[in-house]
């Protein structure tokens, strides 16, 4: 079904954040906020507002495994590899291409695969280095998407509620999906961060999940590392995005949310960006 021209929105405003927790050492998680066209891509401050006229928009979060330091190395080497794949991509929908989108971020996913497994194999120190990844590529009306790992991406419509849209990789998140557990069982489940897929760490495909949300003034969307699921469950998740309290107004929709999973829990790293089409 073709959209109306009042319900494409114009605009796209952003914030991101992300902290190592009250445990870690260092920070394994990465994002991403860039936004390109066909000619050139250009990286994005932690919080801003944009017209989505001339310009696609691609945020991400990467959360990175491995001993040592090639943990953080992974997960900043999945979304530098980004930049190199959009932006011969930029227009495309314009274009009639629609249906191409999957195609392209399995490209990328494959690509960014490929490099991890093959620094692993060149270097001891990367041995067993592996990352989640979880992109969302905004374009007037749409949003497609591409996800490994248990990194997640929610949706917020307008009209209210909170979906996970991401699969969680993993023997827990299928149990949760198929109805076999609940939130809260999977928040305590003792193997809840075993994945079954991610990007390097030795596996043989990526194959990611891949699919496409359409976009109106008023929506709002979340990406975030599985160390701020560790301290909100999804209601917390959806009143602190949708109903920011005023004594709070200085800090951005991601530093609230990050801050409080850190007070919360902060066993993990923790990263959040929230994307919001303002109506």
């Amino acid at each position: 079904m073709s959209k109306s021209v009042e319900d494409i929105p114009k605009k796209i405003a952003w914030s991101g954040m992300t902290h190592r927790g009250k445990i870690r050492a260092n920070n394994e998680d990465a994002f991403l906020a860039l936004t390109f066209d066909a000619r050139e891509v250009r990286y994005l401050g932690k919080v801003g507002e944009a017209s989505l006229e001339n310009a696609d928009f691609v945020f991400a979060v990467s959360d990175g495994m491995g001993g040592a330091k090639s943990g953080e190395f992974a997960s900043r080497t999945a979304t530098e590899k980004i930049m190199r794949v959009l932006p011969r991509s930029f227009g495309f929908a314009a274009q009639g291409m629609s249906s191409g989108f999957a195609d392209i971020l399995t490209d990328l996913f494959n690509h960014v695969h490929g490099e991890l497994n093959k620094l692993a194999e060149s270097y001891s120190e990367c041995e067993g280095m592996g990352a989640t990844l979880t992109l969302a590529w905004f374009t007037p009306g749409w949003l497609y998407f591409a996800h490994v790992g248990d990194s997640r991406l929610y949706y917020l419509p307008a009209e209210g509620g909170i979906k996970q849209v991401s699969e969680d990789d993993s023997h827990v998140g299928w149990l949760r999906r198929t109805g076999k557990i609940n939130e809260r069982e999977q928040r305590t489940h003792p193997r809840k961060h075993v994945l079954s897929k991610a990007l390097g760490a030795g596996h043989q495909f990526a194959d990611p999940q891949v699919g496409a949300v359409g976009c109106q003034p008023g929506d709002k969307f979340l990406l975030c590392s599985d160390g701020l699921i560790d301290g909100l469950w999804d209601h917390a998740l959806d009143e602190l995005i949708r109903k920011r309290r005023r004594d709070v107004a200085k800090r951005s929709t991601a530093q609230l949310l990050v801050e409080t999973a850190v007070e919360e829990s902060g066993r993990d790293n923790t990263t959040a960006l929230v994307v919001e089409f303002p109506k």
